[in-house]
C-alpha cells in the first residue's frame, strides 16, 4: 500500500490559522491533494482532542484513526523557550502518538508546566528539550518525538537566532530517544546531506500548513510502502531508515520557503550568504543585522560538498504546489480566484488527485487532455528547470517560469513574478 502522509498540520485552534482547519476539511482537501494519511496536529489542546474523540473512529489495533476514508495520526506541536549556554533557547517539537489515552496522560503532564488552552501549539517557558522527551518517553516509548522545521531562523534546533549546533546539544542524553529530523520548507534533503552528523537520523518533509487548501496541505510529505498501515509500521519504517519502505519525501523548493537567503523585510533586501558574509549580515540601508537565512546556515554548518548523497539515505522528489502553476498559466495573481479553482477540479476530475499530476501521469496523457502551457510548466517542475526569486526574513519565495521554454508558442521574454514591495536582490553567489 502506497501511502501519502502529512504529519505536521495546525487546527483552528493555533494562532493565525484558518476557522476551516477542522477534520472534515482537512479530509476533503487531502483526497483532492492526494494523501492518505494526515496527523491531526495540536493533540495537545483540550477542545482539540474532544473534538478529534468525537469525530475520528479507531482502526484497531493500529493505532491510527479514519474519517470518511482518510487515515489519522494524532500528533501536535510544542514550544519551549529556556535559556542554556548564556542564550534563550527557541525550540519546536513535533509529537507522534498512537492513542488517545497516551496523548491525554501527555496533556496531564505538559499541563503542569504551562497553560494548554491558550494556543494548539503551546508554549513551555523553563521547560527544556530533554525534559520534553522525557515526559514524553516516560509515558510511552512508542510514541515518536520530532526536532520540528530544524533550521527556521526563529524557532529550531539549528535556527540562527536561537538554536544550537548540534542535536546532542539540545537534547543531551535524551539524544538516543531522537531518531527522526523535520527538513522545513526553507531546506530541502539535499542542503541537509551536507552536514554528516545528521547521516544517522531520518529526514521527514511536512507541510505545517495553518490551512486546509490543496496549496498548503501536503506541499511537503512522506511516502511509504506497506503490506500494513499501522502507526508501528511508519514509526518502524521511519525509525529504521528503510528505503524498502520509506520510499521517498515530496519537498517543497527550498527557494520557495519564508527563510531560505539571508535579509531585511522591512527594507526589502535580500542576499546570497556568500555576499551577506562579506557584508557581516548588516542591512546596507538601515545598518541593521538582518535575519540569516537557513542557505547561510547550513553553510556554517555544514562538512560536505553541494550535491553529495550519503550512501543511506531516503530519495526525495520535489513539487510545487498545483494552485500556483495553475495561476502562473492563467496569468492570475490571486491563487483564491474563480478560474484557478475551476481549473483545479477540472483537472482534478481528469487525472484522480494533484500528486498523480505532478508525478505519475505520462506527458503524453497529460499532452491529450490540457494545454500545452500547462503540461509544459508541469514538465518544468517535474525536471527541477526553474528560477527563483528566494523567501527571506519571513517572505516566501516565488518562481520565475521562462515563457520562451515553457511555451513552444510563444516567443514572449520571461515575466518575473512580482513581490510585495521594492526588493533589492542582491545575488552574487549564484544559486
Amino acid at each position: 500500500m502506497k501511502v501519502y502522509c502529512d504529519f505536521h498540520i495546525h487546527s483552528k485552534y493555533s494562532r493565525a490559522t484558518s476557522p476551516q482547519m477542522d477534520i472534515k476539511n482537512l479530509s476533503k482537501y487531502g483526497k483532492l491533494k492526494g494523501l492518505n494519511l494526515i496527523g491531526t496536529g495540536d493533540m495537545t489542546h483540550p477542545i482539540w482532542l474532544k473534538e478529534l474523540k468525537e469525530t475520528l473512529e479507531p482502526m484497531e489495533n493500529t493505532g491510527l484513526f479514519t474519517y470518511n476514508g482518510m487515515y489519522f495520526m494524532l500528533t501536535g506541536e510544542i514550544s519551549t523557550i529556556y535559556e542554556q549556554g548564556g542564550k534563550i533557547r527557541k525550540i519546536h517539537h513535533n509529537l507522534h502518538v498512537p492513542s488517545f489515552e497516551i496523548a491525554e496522560q501527555i496533556n496531564e503532564s505538559l499541563s503542569k508546566h504551562g497553560n494548554l488552552t491558550i494556543d494548539g501549539r503551546p508554549t513551555f517557558s523553563g521547560l527544556t528539550s530533554p525534559e520534553v522527551v522525557e515526559i514524553v518517553t516516560n509515558i510511552s516509548r512508542d510514541c515518536m518525538i520530532t526536532p520540528a522545521h530544524i533550521w527556521t531562523s526563529w524557532f529550531s534546533i539549528f535556527g540562527s537566532k536561537s538554536g544550537f549546533d548540534s542535536i546532542e546539544e539540545c537534547y543531551q542524553d535524551q539524544t538516543k530517544h531522537i531518531f527522526s529530523l523535520e527538513t522545513g520548507l526553507s531546506s530541502d534533503t539535499l542542503m541537509n546531506f551536507r552536514i554528516s552528523k545528521l547521516d544517522k537520523y531520518t529526514l521527514l518533509s511536512n507541510s505545517d500548513c495553518h490551512s486546509p487548501f490543496p496549496n498548503r496541505i501536503g506541499r511537503e510529505c512522506n511516502v511509504f510502502n506497506l503490506n500494513k498501515l499501522t502507526y508501528w509500521n511508519i514509526i518502524d519504517a521511519i525509525k529504521r531508515k528503510d528505503s524498502s519502505k520509506f520510499l521517498f519525501t515530496v519537498e517543497f523548493f527550498p527557494e520557495e520557503g519564508k527563510y531560505h537567503y539571508t535579509g531585511h523585510r522591512k527594507c526589502g533586501v535580500v542576499m546570497h550568504p556568500k555576499e551577506a558574509i562579506r557584508r557581516n549580515n548588516i542591512c546596507p540601508v538601515c545598518r541593521k543585522k538582518m535575519t540569516v537565512g537557513v542557505l547561510q546556515r547550513v553553510e556554517e554548518l555544514a562538512d560536505r560538498p553541494e550535491g553529495f548523497i550519503p550512501k543511506k539515505s531516503i530519495s526525495f522528489k520535489y513539487s510545487v504546489p498545483l494552485m500556483e502553476i495553475i495561476a502562473e498559466n492563467l496569468e492570475i495573481k490571486q491563487i483564491w480566484s474563480k478560474n484557478v479553482w475551476r481549473e483545479y477540479y477540472n483537472l482534478i476530475g481528469n487525472f484522480g488527485n494533484e500528486f498523480n499530476i505532478m508525478f505519475d501521469v505520462p506527458e503524453e496523457e497529460l499532452r491529450r487532455k490540457i494545454s500545452e502551457k500547462l503540461v509544459n510548466f508541469i514538465l518544468k517542475i517535474r525536471n527541477k528547470d526553474m528560477k527563483w526569486n528566494p523567501g527571506f526574513d519571513g517572505q516566501y519565495g516565488s518562481i520565475i517560469f521562462d515563457k520562451e521554454i515553457v511555451s513552444l508558442q510563444e516567443k514572449q521574454s520571461a515575466k518575473r513574478i512580482k513581490n510585495s514591495g521594492q526588493k533589492k536582490l542582491l545575488d552574487f553567489g549564484g544559486s
